[in-house]
């Protein structure tokens, strides 16, 4: 049987492509490499908002400590870089108290721009 010449190309690095018909890639590394190129691309705001989120949850986790509920005042959040425009969800209560959440962390407004923050219970 004769060789046959082949038009197909890796999307990474376009080397010619030998073995399988469906082949993308000529080995892993050029494989990750292009889908981690693809990836970068598209997800820098989504890693910053994560690293943002991230970093609120790790705040208020450390206000509550090993409690379930603790009290700080705004001014402390700002300094540790508390950003409050980024939240993953609220939880309005029965009386109608709106917390804003980072994961299972949440704080509630108080008077006298005093913070009361909560650790959400695990549901089952």
């Amino acid at each position: 049987m004769l060789p046959t010449i082949s038009s197909r190309k890796c999307l990474a690095c376009d080397k010619s492509l030998q073995g399988r018909t469906d082949k993308k890639f000529c080995n892993d590394y050029c494989r990750n490499a292009y889908n981690n190129q693809l990836k970068a691309t598209t997800s820098n705001t989504v890693r910053n908002i994560n690293n943002i989120l991230l970093k609120n949850r790790r705040i208020l986790e450390h206000v509550v400590g090993d409690e379930e509920m603790g009290k700080i005042n705004k001014e402390k959040l700002l300094q540790q870089g508390f950003r409050f425009n980024y939240l993953t969800h609220t939880y309005t209560n029965k009386k109608g108290n709106i917390y804003h959440f980072c994961y299972e962390y949440g704080y509630l407004p108080l008077e006298h721009e005093w913070y009361l923050v909560v650790r959400r219970k695990d549901e089952k």
